[in-house]
């Protein structure tokens, strides 16, 4: 069993001391990082942070110094959260893209004594709201920002920890606090010892038997969220390489690049990569159209229990060779898995994938959970299209009388920092309430239904699960994003983005000679497109009761963003600011 997260660090350097731990590009090149580099230049951050001051006689949450990183991810990222948990530290993770008055709130209730932040860019945004906090005593960076202390200063001073502060550090120590980024209110500070983390990473490595010394990983989802870094751990302890991709746009160039085995991601994000390889679709002509959809076909049935008569496996597999074996080159050509997790995946994009030959590990947890709970493993028996796997080693789930998933073992958090009253709402007799909704399929794998409060309830009485409705209405490849609406009023209406690229091919196509606006808001305004998304709604209201039925919808121009504080930095929806954000078309639809 893992009792501390850096002891992984130390054993693998031990181990395997030049195998390359971590990766990222510097100058356009690929820039390496050693087992026993990684290790070292972590205990010299260390040492530097203690003579600069930081000192944790005293274990104890309450006491404990708090030191804040924000940052996208890169090596540094990691080898700071190693070298703050040798001081005995408690490092608190903060988006980069949060706006400065939340990032003042965290850093307050926080008490955060030292910042390290990436680059000018986040420092400057950032700059007033740290000089309102009475608590930051020194601010570092990783690259070099004029007036500000580079990290440099703390590794280079060659001090070794110390070994007595190490030496108290126990599984039960509080190794970080995360702050849920959340849809409504303010964050609220998750508190993970080492135990916690530790055991998730030692009960999820079961999922990961594919992972073997010297491949290698690419990370793209933020570090500041439990699930990249848990897994990043999962990846150190099983001797993978993590490779960290430039930026969000140059994920796809990364991937070919690296070649990685495996990547995590959250569902929003698979479905970009999907739409992009039917918008090249969509430009085919002929018989090479012909095939690609044929084969899309095939893979919309695929299913790894019932894996059909020998006609259609004898189709698949000529689908793999002309087809899907693209997919897998445009993805490095070695992917094995993506691991997804944080919102519900579409099933018909788990098929498609896992028929291409990628596998798709859905999961699910939380970050009160550290945070798996459940995983679809790699390995066909274990794993169920459209549930969230089975539970990993020494956790317990029961479904309570309303349906609510409650949850128990070492992963769950030990509360909330300093509101002990959150912490007692959300356990009861050991139990976390996750507020999810969920049942048993084949009494192993676990199903969600839908969020505990998203669940609303018309003013005719029928209570509606938004998320179901809005998972099946994405299937269409002509909506983007959407939101089910409807608490106490007279129907079920929803809001939509429309996948504006599909939409224009499509209508270009079916009316030759077409005029049609590249100003989206004046585009959702012809007849033809509303037509189209009309009679996207109706194709998947079948497959609901009639009072769950979507009614009417509005649809909207521009795409939710973080930046514009529609989704989350995990992007989930926010709801409440949508529905805010858009009372008017709203109002329009009730009219």
């Amino acid at each position: 069993m893992i009792k501390r997260l850096f002891d992984i660090v130390k054993m693998r350097s031990e181990q395997s001391p030049e195998s390359i731990m971590l990766a990222a590009k510097e100058n356009g090149q690929w820039r390496t990082y050693s087992s026993i580099e990684v290790w070292d230049t972590a205990r010299k951050l260390a040492g530097g942070l203690q003579a600069s001051g930081v000192s944790n006689p005293n274990l104890q949450p309450e006491h404990q110094e708090k030191v804040a990183i924000i940052s996208p991810n890169r090596p540094e990222w990691m080898i700071t959260d190693i070298g703050v948990q040798l001081t005995g530290s408690v490092l608190t993770p903060i988006y980069p893209t949060i706006s400065p008055s939340e990032l003042e709130y965290v850093l307050s209730e926080a008490g955060v004594q030292t910042v390290f932040v990436a680059d000018a860019d986040i420092y400057n945004r950032f700059s007033s709201a740290f000089s309102n906090i009475a608590s930051i005593k020194n601010i570092y960076s990783f690259e070099p920002i004029a007036g500000v202390s580079h990290w440099s200063e703390l590794t280079s001073t060659n001090k070794a920890p110390d070994e007595q502060t190490i030496n108290k550090i126990k599984p039960e120590t509080l190794a970080t606090i995360i702050y849920t980024s959340g849809t409504t209110g303010n964050p609220k500070g998750v508190m993970l010892t080492h135990q916690n983390i530790g055991s998730n990473v030692h009960d999820s490595m079961p999922a990961f038997t594919f992972a073997t010394p010297n491949s290698r990983a690419l990370s793209f989802l933020p570090l500041n969220h439990i699930f990249e870094r848990m897994v990043t751990y999962v990846y150190l302890n099983s001797g993978v390489s993590v490779y960290y991709a430039e930026s969000m746009d140059t994920i796809g160039l990364n991937l070919k690049e690296v070649k990685p085995i495996v990547f995590t991601t959250v569902p929003r994000l698979l479905e970009k990569v999907y739409e992009r390889i039917m918008n090249t679709a969509m430009e085919l002509k002929g018989v090479k159209r012909a095939l690609f959809f044929w084969a899309l076909a095939l893979g919309k049935r695929y299913d790894n229990v019932n894996k059909g008569n020998l006609w259609y496996q004898m189709q698949l597999w000529l689908a793999n060779r002309l087809i899907f074996n693209k997919w897998r080159d445009a993805l490095g050509g070695n992917v094995k898995a993506i691991v997804t997790g944080s919102a519900a995946c579409q099933e018909r994009l788990a098929r498609i994938f896992s028929a291409a030959g990628i596998v798709i590990m859905e999961g699910y947890g939380l970050t009160e959970t550290s945070p798996v709970i459940s995983v679809n493993r790699f390995e066909s028996e274990n794993r169920r299209i459209g549930s969230i796997g089975t539970l990993i080693e020494n956790v317990k789930v029961k479904i309570a009388a309303d349906g609510e998933i409650l949850v128990k073992g070492p992963n769950v958090t030990i509360g909330y920092y300093k509101h002990p009253e959150l912490t007692e709402a959300a356990m009861e007799d050991g139990w976390f309430h996750t507020g999810d909704i969920g049942q048993w399929q084949e009494e192993r794998f676990l199903k969600i239904t839908d969020r505990k409060k998203e669940i609303f309830k018309t003013s005719g009485g029928k209570y509606v699960a938004p998320q179901a409705l809005e998972n099946k209405m994405k299937e269409s490849i002509f909506i983007e994003q959407m939101m089910v609406i409807g608490a106490n009023r007279k129907f079920v209406s929803a809001l939509i983005v429309p996948a504006f690229m599909q939409v224009r091919k499509f209508l270009r196509e079916k009316h030759p000679g077409i005029i049609l606006s590249d100003n989206n808001a004046e585009l959702i305004k012809m007849p033809e497109v509303t037509e189209l998304l009309d009679a996207q709604i109706e194709k998947y209201n079948q497959y609901f009761s009639h009072p769950e039925q979507i009614k009417k919808i509005a649809l909207l121009a521009d795409e939710w963003t973080i930046d514009t504080n529609e989704l989350t930095p995990s992007l989930k929806v926010k709801r409440k600011v949508v529905e805010q954000k858009f009372r008017s078309q709203i109002e329009s639809i009730y009219e």
